[in-house]
């Protein structure tokens, strides 16, 4: 086999074509040497990637429980994790309305915390969302609708209160007899 042959060709079909000589010119074979040669990439650096995915000595990537890679929205590596307040606003919009019945004033207090920390979450979760749980954020929403029924509970728990409290006492007010006839049926 010369060197212009190409392996698995017939050197006489070669010869008989006319294709190739024993004396080759330098202008044949670079036309040759181009079209059959591979570039080859220069070696990578320690700075540099060499395209293929770093190796873990020999051990498989770790596996996330259901053999799916995780949904990360395409944000670095890792896994997501919960928004820092999620659970605690869902908690303190559940006490909002739980405490509505107390004059409408207990219950403004877990109301206010849960609707200011679930506008910090808010915040996180929109600067990076792949960073976060979808169950985390949808915990977030569920205690940021309870803080806002409890808030308009209070509100109107307490401007009952308030309304009783004026037309009773107005009507006690005026009328100081009546005033002392109920001071002395407490006593």
């Amino acid at each position: 086999m010369s060197e212009e042959q190409l392996p698995g060709e017939d050197p006489k079909k070669n010869e008989q074509e006319g294709d190739f000589s024993s004396e080759t010119t330098p202008e044949s074979t670079s036309s040759f040497a181009e079209e059959t040669t591979v570039p080859v990439e220069p070696t990578p650096t320690a700075n540099q990637g060499n395209g293929f995915p770093p190796n873990n000595g020999g051990f498989p990537p770790p596996n996330n429980g259901g053999g799916f890679p995780p949904n990360n929205g395409g944000y670095g590596g890792g896994l997501q994790q919960a928004l820092p307040n999620a659970t605690i606003v869902l908690v303190l919009g559940i006490i909002s309305i739980v405490l509505c019945c107390c004059y409408g004033i207990l219950g403004l207090i877990p109301a206010i915390i849960a609707l200011v920390l679930s506008k910090k979450d808010k915040a996180l979760y929109a600067a990076n969302p792949g960073l976060y749980t979808l169950s985390s954020f949808k915990n977030l929403n569920a205690g940021r609708v309870c803080a806002i029924i409890g808030l308009i509970l209070n509100i109107l728990s307490f401007l009952y209160y308030a309304a009783i409290i004026i037309m009773f006492g107005s009507g006690i007010l005026s009328d100081p007899n009546k005033m002392q006839d109920i001071l002395r049926g407490m006593q």
